[in-house]
């Protein structure tokens, strides 16, 4: 069984501090403002709630879930002190159905899953885009192994511009690059790391 099941996020989730503190992750920020009109929005593994709690007060309608009930309980109180609302559920990344052409777009933030596991969440998701909804990706590159600012050390873990381009090619790639940037996310995620980042478009369908 993998160290990252819902004990090992419960007891990362039992403290009051907000470990990934409570702003938004910088490029989820940054492609939701390029986004003039909020749609419905998923955020999988959205930790303690800092991004729902962004997008809501964009006026994006927000599900979101995690595995951990310490982290429900913290987003639900963040998105009070915000006076936003979230829908946030807890539930299993690899056990979760979404609907099927139902979002706007979905943000995938530090979600790292085994290769299986990823395959499958990720073909998920993308039946559960609308046409012309956008998938918002952001995770730890092959490159963060080693260090210690974030993220599984677990090479299989970690993404490859390869592996996001191959997992994403029914969509149309908006962005993909690999970036080495200073994250300030809280305690956990601090100091020089490697990134991947993503957007893509699932294409309108036309008669």
């Amino acid at each position: 069984m993998s160290k990252y099941a819902t004990d090992f996020w419960n007891e990362r989730y039992s403290s009051d501090e907000y470990v990934y503190g409570e702003s938004p992750n910088i490029f989820l920020k940054e492609q939701l403002d390029k986004i003039s009109v909020p749609g419905i929005l998923l955020l999988p593994g959205e930790g303690e709630g800092r991004n729902a709690v962004y997008a809501a007060k964009l006026g994006w309608y927000v599900d979101a879930f995690d595995q951990s009930l310490n982290a429900q309980k913290k987003a639900l109180k963040l998105a009070e002190k915000n006076k936003v609302q979230i829908n946030y559920s807890v539930d299993d990344l690899t056990k979760f159905v979404p609907r099927k052409n139902y979002y706007d777009a979905i943000a995938l933030i530090f979600v790292h899953l085994s290769e299986e596991q990823r395959n499958n969440f990720h073909t998920k998701i993308i039946d559960s885009l609308k046409p012309g909804g956008k998938i918002i990706l952001d995770a730890f590159a092959k490159e963060q192994l080693g260090k210690n600012s974030g993220g599984p050390q677990d090479l299989v873990m970690l993404y490859s511009l390869e592996e996001v381009k191959n997992d994403f090619r029914m969509l149309r790639t908006i962005l993909l690059k690999a970036e080495n940037v200073f994250l300030e996310e809280g305690n956990k995620h601090r100091g020089d790391a490697s990134v991947i980042r993503f957007v893509g478009e699932k294409a309108v369908e036309t008669t």
